[in-house]
């Protein structure tokens, strides 16, 4: 693995965190990292179903930040997990306005990657009097052209990895793939479900960085909590209209954005971000030339960091 840690803050404990209920079914994990009188930012995980790690708090100087990292619906530390009734972007919003009221804070910086970049343009179109503006990575708008690519665009640059996604499934289902997927992902049969997690999982982490990385060894809760919550936001368009995230980025196009975006992102292609940026006068875009979709890539670490010491030193939030 390409090493970020000249870039990033050393590592950094929790000062708080917990498990808050936000519905009968569903009770998410959070935590606060850093000065409790610093400016506030939220941190927003991707997948859906990724959940947060240590290193996550790293991309923030805990002298002058206050973040505040959660596992949403069904992911990490979060219960139950891969839990996909009652989850969809419209309740994930919810509940990060649930624990913003929790902490008693009136506005913050959004700071999200991948999955996490769509639900941050998400929930700043819906409260974008919350905001104080955005970091976001590797630039996924859930449209119907980009959940096809990250489904059989792969055969163009990663053949055998596709080739090994496809023959998990009969030949008389391959028309689809994401709905064959879909199908034995939800099954109640573990026999049936876990290969096809599994192999969701495997087929998407060979493709994030663009140098091959050692094998990690296989983890269920991660496996099970990204398959389910991938294949089922996919289905499901995200829950949005279709263009709906770049049609309103005029509700939040009066403040601050720096977008973080790897050349040769292969999971969310550059395209995504480049139309983000057309719609967003004020943004700016890094385009990293020598990395994936990978936030612990080393140019990718080094431009996020750049990106909250820019907001930090310019006291955008005054």
């Amino acid at each position: 693995m390409s090493d970020p840690s000249p870039y990033l803050f050393p590592p950094v404990s929790p000062s708080r965190s917990g498990m808050l209920a936000v519905d009968d079914l569903h009770t998410i994990y959070w935590e606060e990292v850093g000065n409790p009188q610093g400016v506030p930012v939220l941190f927003l995980h991707g997948g859906p179903g990724a959940g947060t790690s240590p290193q996550h708090r790293r991309f923030f100087d805990p002298r002058h930040y206050r973040v505040i990292l959660f596992d949403q619906r069904g992911a990490g530390k979060s219960q139950p997990v891969g839990e996909t009734r009652n989850n969809t972007t419209q309740l994930l919003i919810e509940d990060i306005e649930t624990l913003r009221a929790m902490f008693g804070i009136e506005q913050w910086l959004v700071f999200g990657g991948s999955w996490g970049s769509t639900l941050a343009l998400a929930y700043g179109q819906a409260h974008p009097e919350r905001c104080l503006g955005f970091v976001l990575r590797g630039i996924f708008l859930c449209t119907r052209l980009e959940i096809d690519w990250f489904i059989n665009g792969a055969q163009w640059f990663h053949p055998e990895i596709h080739e090994e996604f496809v023959e998990a499934i009969p030949p008389a289902e391959r028309g689809d793939l994401l709905q064959a997927y879909y199908t034995r992902i939800m099954d109640p049969d573990p026999d049936v479900y876990w290969p096809a997690v599994r192999g969701w999982s495997r087929f998407e982490g060979r493709r994030v960085f663009l140098m091959p990385q050692p094998a990690e060894p296989s983890c269920d809760s991660v496996d099970l909590g990204l398959g389910r919550l991938e294949a089922h936001y996919m289905v499901n368009l995200g829950f949005f209209d279709e263009n709906q995230l770049l049609r309103d980025v005029d509700r939040i196009a009066h403040l601050p954005a720096v977008i973080v975006q790897g050349r040769y992102d292969v999971i969310c292609p550059p395209v995504s971000a480049w139309r983000l940026h057309q719609r967003w006068p004020g943004s700016q875009i890094k385009m990293v030339p020598d990395a994936g979709h990978a936030a612990m890539e080393t140019g990718i670490s080094r431009e996020l960091v750049a990106a909250t010491e820019l907001f930090r030193r310019q006291g955008r939030f005054a």
